[in-house]
């Protein structure tokens, strides 16, 4: 009798008990962290956010994540304080907490919030708890991890509240002049002007909107055919005309329009890709695989590029409609030849400054804080829409390629790109700068 109830108490056991396994490998794999961006990068993707709102997404999403992962961390520094307006965290209960699970968690918190509908991460939030459940995460972990991001998004999401953001959705709308050099509607879908109230979101680092304003546009001038403005007008139309494929494609590489009209007869249709801060999130992923960075290091990463992007767009757009400055195909359409279009389809927005080249520049010098400028590497994230891949010697080079792509595209004057490159470059120095990076820090310990 003994025997059998031996026998039946082994086997009792065999099937309640959950597998063994290493999930704490599974939680703190880094390459997971950038799977869960790529998917709420994809929830963006379906929501049709233009860049600058997709940007939003990101900051707040990363910036919860990072400051659950922070609790945990003896490398990196909470952001409250080097925010100015980020109140100190209130950190809950550290008992049992997996800190890269909650990290995990946090992110998707944030991310479904702030996209639509409402359980967009459901699927993908439940299939992380199903495999670390699977690789043996006892209970009390998983039930103490979920609370611990629950509160640390909670308080990031609260403070995403006072940004403006929803001021700005019932803002006015741009008024259209059509003055000699003042931005009009472009064709084909003529859509009215994308977030004219941008500036007024709240920025992460910068003191105000205006503190990296770039140089002023050139002055508007199509009379003389030798201006600086009359000759960057016709350089756009030159090489349009006269692409290679090696320039259509970077082109198409760095267009990165999420939400592409295209008319052909009585039949439109929209089509999607990343928008620029989408691409550079592909990019971090892809480069902190690439340095072998760990879970810490490439969470970040991920949250220094996003602060930057963020601050980029309202830097860029605070320009763009002080400028207006009008787009090349609206002059060579009204004074050299009705029927020219770019290889790229015009955004709505004003042309001076160009955003990608604000966005790269800066987007390039953080990520060259982190991992270095020797970094070269394949991007292939372009690869999921039919276009091929490109090798990157360096950021700084990706950022440079990125501008000169607008020029390609026929979508920006060659001062637009240079503008947008000095102050982003500048705007990105001065996140290195205000914002503790593990890398700097271990360079002064060197």
């Amino acid at each position: 009798m003994r025997y059998f109830l031996a026998i039946a108490s082994v086997f009792f056991l065999l099937i309640s008990c959950k597998p063994k396994g290493n999930y704490k490998a599974y939680t703190s794999d880094p390459v997971l962290y950038s799977k869960t961006v790529k998917e709420v990068n994809n929830a963006v993707l379906g929501n049709n956010f233009p860049p600058m709102i997709a940007s939003r997404v990101y900051v707040y999403s990363n910036i919860a994540a990072y400051e659950t992962m922070v609790a945990g961390s003896d490398s990196f520094q909470s952001l409250a304080g080097q925010i100015k307006h980020l109140p100190a965290i209130r950190v809950p209960d550290t008992t049992n907490v997996d800190f890269p699970f909650a990290t995990l968690l946090a992110f998707c918190k944030i991310g479904e919030a702030l996209t639509f509908p409402a359980g967009s991460m459901s699927n993908y939030v439940n299939s992380l708890k199903r495999n670390a459940d699977s690789l043996g995460m006892p209970e009390d972990v998983m039930k103490a991890s979920v609370a611990f991001a629950d509160s640390i998004s909670a308080q990031i999401l609260q403070w995403s509240k006072g940004d403006n953001y929803a001021q700005t959705r019932s803002a006015s709308r741009y008024t259209i002049i059509d003055s000699p050099g003042r931005w009009v509607l472009t064709p084909p879908m003529y859509q009215q002007a994308v977030e004219p109230h941008w500036m007024e979101i709240r920025a992460m680092v910068l003191d105000s909107a205006s503190e990296c304003m770039p140089i002023r546009p050139p002055k508007f001038d199509i009379a003389d055919h030798n201006s600086i403005y009359y000759r960057a007008m016709l350089e756009v139309k030159n090489i349009g005309d006269s692409l290679t494929d090696e320039q259509k494609h970077i082109a198409d590489f760095w267009d990165d329009n999420p939400f592409k009209g295209n008319v052909i007869g009585h039949v439109t249709y929209m089509t999607k890709k990343f928008s620029p801060p989408g691409h550079w999130l592909n990019i971090a992923g892809i480069a902190a695989q690439k340095a072998n960075a760990g879970f810490e290091e490439t969470v970040a990463a991920y949250t220094h590029l996003s602060i930057a992007m963020f601050d980029a767009f309202i830097s860029c757009w605070d320009e763009k409609y002080r400028s207006n400055f009008i787009r090349p195909e609206s002059v060579i359409n009204k004074i050299v030849d009705p029927e020219w279009r770019p290889y790229i389809q015009t955004p709505p927005f004003p042309s001076y400054t160009s955003g990608h080249a604000t966005v790269s520049a800066a987007s390039a010098e953080v990520m060259t804080a982190h991992f270095g400028d020797q970094l070269s590497f394949t991007d292939t994230s372009l690869l999921e829409f039919g276009i091929a891949n490109r090798e990157i010697r360096s950021f700084r080079e990706a950022a440079k390629e990125a501008a000169l792509s607008r020029l390609y595209g026929g979508i920006h004057y060659r001062f637009d790109n240079e503008a947008g490159a000095t102050s982003g470059r500048r705007l990105g120095e001065m996140i290195v700068d205000r914002i503790h990076m593990k890398k700097r820090q271990d360079a002064k310990n060197l």
